[in-house]
């Protein structure tokens, strides 16, 4: 098998970590060698409410009894599509009720940008310093590091980046910018939180030029750090929503919200001016309002809360110069590389996977599953400290 997964499978790394997956469940993935692996990033903040879970699991064969694909999204009334929409708009404030289902997070992030466009007839974009949005060349165009923009220049043309939670810069904003991009956690740009009085002055900002605020809660959304959504901790709300990874409960599934004044500009000159085939996919929608209820019922962004306060209390080393996030969505601090390598390639070798971010590489990404069970949380938490213990002596 990993012979065909090297010739066959398109790898994105020279070192793959080549595991073999056999199944998953719960908070942990089971190798085909017998191994139990601790899933400590949750598929990088996807399987909030762990793998297979059993509500997700019969929604799917609900489902899946009843039909798959239908029609391209947003002509046919499909019951999974609207039963989930009202579910999710019943959380939002009544300015974020209408939505567009995509299939993943950087689809809808494109989608954000055209519809700001689309609606104010601006081509200005702005975005943030090591920020993060996505990989298509539209969500490329507006994150914040070169060195991953820069091998696929020419880029969208007329973004501008802005320094993160600098309130000075936030002057860059004009009237001729159709939208500003931002992550109201910077999530593979180092799990940065910017300070509420910055989150205001943006809003404040936008509101001045008539820029539409387009909100990136990717990897922030559906209770990780807390509250439903990250916008709620800065008593801000954004003029376009873009959400993915957890929003399926594991199964692919992305979105953008907004009013429906915006979204009458898609209807129009012409009609179908932003169309998907499989995105809001029947079995997909079935799978995220289950995922949703899971959330609400078991009051997991609580329990967000609850974990992040034990993970500060236990995590705590000399090699560890900072915790830093909300909820979920943590990020540990360390001296150096060369110790975050060791520590990362120790942890996998014991049982548990940490992740690394794409824009720092003394930072471990922490985002186990918001229903982990304590025990399973204290026993990767024993086998970090264990992994920094012997950097420590070395």
């Amino acid at each position: 098998m990993i012979e065909a997964f090297r010739r066959h499978i398109a790898l994105t790394s020279d070192e793959p970590l080549a595991l073999e997956v056999d199944r998953a469940e719960g908070s942990h993935i089971f190798l085909k060698d017998g191994r139990k692996i601790i899933d400590f990033i949750s598929g990088i903040s996807v399987s909030s409410i762990g793998h297979r879970h059993p509500r997700v699991l019969d929604a799917i064969r609900t489902q899946l009894d009843r039909h798959l694909h239908i029609m391209v999204y947003g002509e046919f009334v499909q019951e999974p599509q609207v039963r989930f929409a009202c579910n999710l708009a019943s959380r939002l404030p009544d300015s974020l009720q209408t939505m567009y289902f995509t299939m993943t997070g950087t689809e809808a992030n494109e989608g954000a940008l055209k519809l700001a466009k689309k609606f104010t007839g601006r081509s200005g974009m702005i975005a943030f310093e090591r920020s993060y949005h996505g990989d298509t060349h539209g969500s490329l165009s507006v994150t914040g590091r070169s060195v991953y923009r820069d091998p696929f220049q020419p880029l969208l043309p007329n973004v501008t980046i802005l320094p993160f939670d600098n309130e000075a810069a936030l002057e860059s904003i004009d009237r001729e910018t159709a939208c500003v991009i931002t992550e109201p956690i910077q999530g593979e740009g180092g799990i940065r939180v910017p300070a509420k009085s910055w989150m205001k002055a943006l809003r404040a900002r936008c509101d001045e030029t008539g820029a539409i605020l387009i909100f990136d809660e990717v990897q922030t959304g559906f209770a990780r750090t807390g509250t439903l959504f990250a916008f709620e901790h800065f008593g801000v709300i954004p003029d376009i929503l873009t959400l993915a990874k957890a929003i399926g409960g594991g199964m692919p599934l992305g979105a953008f919200v907004s009013r429906s004044e915006l979204f009458d500009t898609f209807r129009r000159d012409p009609p179908l001016s932003h169309v998907t085939t499989f995105g809001g996919h029947p079995v997909s929608c079935a799978a995220a309002d289950a995922a949703l209820h899971v959330l609400l019922e078991e009051r997991l962004a609580d329990r967000a809360l609850e974990i992040e306060k034990h993970v500060r209390v236990r995590l705590r080393h000399q090699a560890i110069t900072e915790i830093r996030g909300m909820g979920c969505l943590l990020g540990m601090q360390l001296r150096d590389a060369a110790v975050l390598r060791s520590v990362v390639r120790t942890c996998l070798d014991r049982g548990v996977l940490l992740g690394s971010t794409l824009h720092s590489d003394t930072l471990v990404r922490l985002a186990p599953p918001l229903n982990i069970p304590i025990e399973v949380l204290d026993e990767a938490i024993d086998i970090i400290l264990s992994a920094l213990d012997e950097q420590t002596l070395n």
